[in-house]
């Protein structure tokens, strides 16, 4: 099996942050809690302003440092590359946290533990696709062999609010404004 991964169309997403609470319902999620969440870029002087929004999840990296940090192994990435976290072996130490630079995996304070996208693994077993990606309005998300997205939309992964690719090699390519590129 190759690596899953995330195809984003920045310049078809409005916003609607519906990925974000069709993800968040799914997981039962306490306010403030989210494992995909819609961020809002704006920048420029009139007459030349510009403005963009990225959803993010867990980017399921190659080299997830979210996994290669965690102490007991709760957190480890499955054949078909997907970074998923068995929640039984999480002692909430928050190294996952601290040791992922999209800051995706989320502290969930009423169990005292660590959480995080598993993008949708138990959909993604059954042949469906993450909520996040159903759920959007507008197909601005798509899911699948990262390899196929990234020969069919290019291989944008660097965006100047993302830390660089290089470290963690993350499983996503996005279309986005010229301004959001490096």
């Amino acid at each position: 099996m190759g690596q899953k991964g995330f195809y984003y169309d920045s310049t078809s997403c409005t916003g609607c942050k519906t990925c974000q609470i069709a993800c968040k319902d799914l997981h039962d999620l306490n306010v403030g809690e989210n494992f995909r969440k819609v961020y809002s870029f704006e920048g420029g002087t009139y007459p030349n302003v510009w403005g963009y929004y990225l959803s993010l999840g867990c980017n399921h990296c190659a080299e997830p440092k979210c996994a290669e940090n965690c102490p007991t192994g709760a957190i480890y990435k499955r054949e078909d590359g997907l970074v998923v976290q068995d929640r039984e072996k999480c002692i909430g130490c928050k190294m996952c946290l601290w040791s992922c630079p999209y800051e995706r995996p989320q502290y969930l304070e009423e169990q005292g533990k660590a959480g995080k996208c598993d993008g949708c693994a138990g959909l993604v077993d059954q042949g469906k696709n993450p909520v996040c990606v159903d759920s959007c309005p507008m197909r601005a998300i798509e899911f699948g062999e990262i390899e196929e997205l990234r020969a069919k939309y290019g291989d944008h992964t660097d965006l100047k609010v993302l830390a660089n690719s290089v470290f963690t090699k993350p499983s996503i390519t996005v279309n986005a404004i010229p301004q959001a590129k490096k």
